[in-house]
């Protein structure tokens, strides 16, 4: 067994800007401020500031956009957001209203007048309501768009809080239905409750009309693991009561709650459960497993895994090029799509009497991102939303009896698409891999090196970026003369989990490779050159431009790097840092770090080198991302006498906006800067 030397430097002492960690500090929070006041006033000084920001709220407040809604017992839920519900509010209607036009809404909750009643800055993030009624539900509200959360049971038919019912205080909580008086919880129980993450590790069973303290405790979690959680899983009308212990990001340990027991599901740890269908229960596999591939779905009787007499059968094997992109349950079908070099297929498959599956595919252009959702296994139909980068978001109601689909409703188009053209190329990698890319240019687009163009990226935690559309990039960036690249590169999910697991830990590097291809290839078909290329990520995305900035300054001329990672030598210290060490690995083993520190963007930095001017955005209340990753970066860089901007919203969460006026804002700073740094 190998053994690791493990990093004891304490690297906080080591750090000059270790101050700014402190998220609430005053000293930290007058900084903040100073350098709000000096980007904003350069930003909005921008010719084609207020254009922009009125263009995008215009947008973002658009009483003709699609009304996306659930079905739950005959009604059809959203929630919405506009200029006289800037907070939103929560909805209902009829079927038979909401195919017209213009539905009648029947308000459930208003999130501003709540707000306004409690004097509290309440961010919507959702409703749980219990199965098969939906009456009772858990209501989760966040101050200013944290993830951490407030939980109330809210009666949906009285429109009004339960008296004495299921309610949590402020905190990382993991709240859902057992039964109608009973709930799984996991919450900050006091000390030794939570993970090093920062998440529930405890999972107990509370009662209905009993104190928090009296929950019975159902499974402990070591610290180390991620988060664990309880949850309820229906077929038909058959429940299946589960508990999940994220070991890490990636692999799980999972029980099934059976006559007073918890069995352990004889499944690999890194495998996913999709979910459970007359009977059967679906694996989606990561690494081949018992003569099955990496990523093939199978399936078994949910009797036999409880008996230890699993006989696992193929349900579906993904190929080099095609990646599993999700499985939804019908009644008596199941809805698979497809990711085929990035384009998306659905397939419904069902199953005949002699076991063998019946497949059809359902009748969707092949060239965006066909979402299959609204899902109910108590009825055949289902909703898709189909999009690409020049056609708005449609939504359409599939027929379960003959897979006809009629179109409900079509977002408007926002832009004039026809002027302009999307295709699919791809680049070559340092080793050789073919890493696709996507391009959105006017059709009269001149091959001369000079056209702004931007590059997006994310490339990590095995997520897919599709085609999409974007109102505001088509009006505020395509129409003002620009280019707009989407990127798909190793460390995101195109390709399956191969692809993802291409770029993990010491092999991180190959996601900027790719990434530093794709510009590469950019310029040698001269749509643009450094002088005109821009870059953009969140997050990941965040830490992916940081690092590709500090390694190849020469190749961007702006660099918007909102919500990022990139400290990597502290990440795993700071809020849920820890639980992405399944990504990077751990910066205190000796070993590790000697790979993530040389790519770790605060620790890359160089006086001597001339960077782009880069633009940081971050949000005091992400509590998932901790803003002190761009606080220090942009206090390193300043006092090297780099020139950057920073914007940090006082509110708004790891999303970065609370309410469409603030997300309009930061939009519209994002394009201010383009347009200064590119055309």
């Amino acid at each position: 067994m190998s053994s690791f030397g493990v990093v004891h430097a304490d690297t906080a002492n080591d750090d000059p800007y270790i101050w700014l960690e402190d998220v609430q500090g005053d000293k930290a929070l007058n900084w903040v401020k100073q350098q709000n006041d000096a980007s904003l006033a350069q930003l909005k000084a921008h010719a084609s500031y207020q254009q922009v920001f009125d263009n995008t709220l215009a947008i973002l407040n658009d009483k003709e956009r699609i009304p996306y809604a659930s079905e739950r017992a005959g009604y059809y839920y959203n929630f919405w957001r506009d200029e006289t519900h800037v907070r939103g509010v929560y909805r209902r209607t009829t079927f038979e209203e909401y195919q017209k036009v213009s539905p009648k809404w029947e308000t459930v909750l208003d999130l501003d007048a709540l707000a306004k009643q409690e004097n509290e800055n309440w961010v919507y993030k959702g409703m749980d309501c219990h199965y098969p009624a939906y009456q009772r539900c858990l209501l989760s509200l966040s101050r200013g768009g944290a993830d951490a959360t407030v939980v109330r049971e809210f009666d949906i038919t009285t429109r009004t809080f339960v008296k004495d019912g299921f309610s949590l205080t402020e905190a990382k909580n993991a709240i859902s239905w057992f039964d109608e008086n009973s709930v799984f919880v996991g919450t900050d129980f006091g000390p030794g409750s939570m993970t090093d993450s920062g998440y529930p590790g405890v999972v107990k069973l509370w009662q209905r009309g009993t104190a928090l303290s009296e929950a019975k405790t159902l499974y402990t979690a070591d610290k180390q693991s991620v988060s664990a959680a309880g949850y309820t899983a229906y077929d038909g009308d058959k429940a299946y009561h589960l508990i999940y212990d994220g070991t890490s990001f990636y692999t799980s340990d999972m029980y099934l709650m059976h006559e007073g027991k918890q069995v352990k599901l004889p499944i690999p740890n890194d495998a996913d459960v999709k979910g459970l269908n007359n009977g059967k229960i679906f694996i989606a596999l990561k690494s081949p497993w018992k003569g099955f591939s990496q990523a093939e779905v199978i399936y078994t009787d949910v009797n036999d895994l409880i008996a230890n007499k699993a006989r696992f059968k193929s349900f579906i094997k993904p190929t080099e090029q095609v990646s599993i992109k999700g499985i939804n349950f019908t009644k008596s079908a199941i809805l698979v799509t497809v990711m085929e070099d990035v384009k998306n297929k659905v397939y419904r498959y069902s199953e005949q009497a002699d076991g063998q599956w019946q497949i059809k595919q359902i009748g969707f252009p092949e060239t965006g991102t066909v979402s299959v959702f609204n899902t109910d296994t108590d009825k055949d139909d289902f909703f898709v939303n189909y999009t690409d980068f020049l056609t708005p978001s449609s939504l359409y109601l599939v027929s379960g009896d003959d897979l006809k689909i009629t179109k409900l409703k079509g977002a408007k188009s926002q832009f004039d698409s026809s002027q302009y053209v999307a295709e699919q190329r791809f680049a070559t990698s340092k080793d050789g891999t073919k890493v696709p890319y996507f391009i959105v240019h006017a059709k009269n687009m001149k091959h001369n090196g000079k056209n702004p163009t931007l590059l997006y990226g994310y490339g990590g935690f095995e997520v897919s970026m599709q085609p999409y559309y974007s109102a505001s990039i088509g009006k505020n960036w395509l129409e003002q003369g620009g280019v707009y690249v989407l990127s798909n590169i190793r460390g995101g999910g195109e390709y399956g989990p191969r692809w993802h697991q291409a770029a993990l830990k010491e092999n991180r590097h190959k996601a900027y490779e790719d990434f530093e291809a794709i510009a590469e290839d950019l310029i040698a078909h001269k749509v643009t050159s450094p002088k005109h290329l821009g870059i953009q990520g969140g997050s990941n995305g965040g830490l992916l431009v940081g690092a590709a900035f500090t390694r190849r300054p020469d190749l961007y001329n702006a660099v918007i790097c909102q919500v990022p990672l990139l400290d990597m030598k502290r990440f795993n210290q700071l809020l849920a840092g820890a639980s992405w060490m399944g990504e990077y690995g751990n910066p205190d083993i000796a070993e590790q770090w000697d790979y993530i520190k040389t790519y770790s963007p605060y620790h890359n930095l160089d006086k001597q080198t001339d960077y782009p001017k880069v633009f940081f955005t971050t949000s005091t209340r992400d509590d998932r991302v901790h803003p002190a990753h761009a606080r220090k970066m942009v206090a390193k860089m300043k006092a090297m006498g780099h020139d950057v901007l920073y914007f940090e919203n006082m509110e708004g969460g790891h999303a970065g906006a609370a309410n469409n006026e603030q997300r309009a804002m930061v939009s519209s700073l994002s394009f201010a800067y383009l347009m200064d740094r590119l055309q």
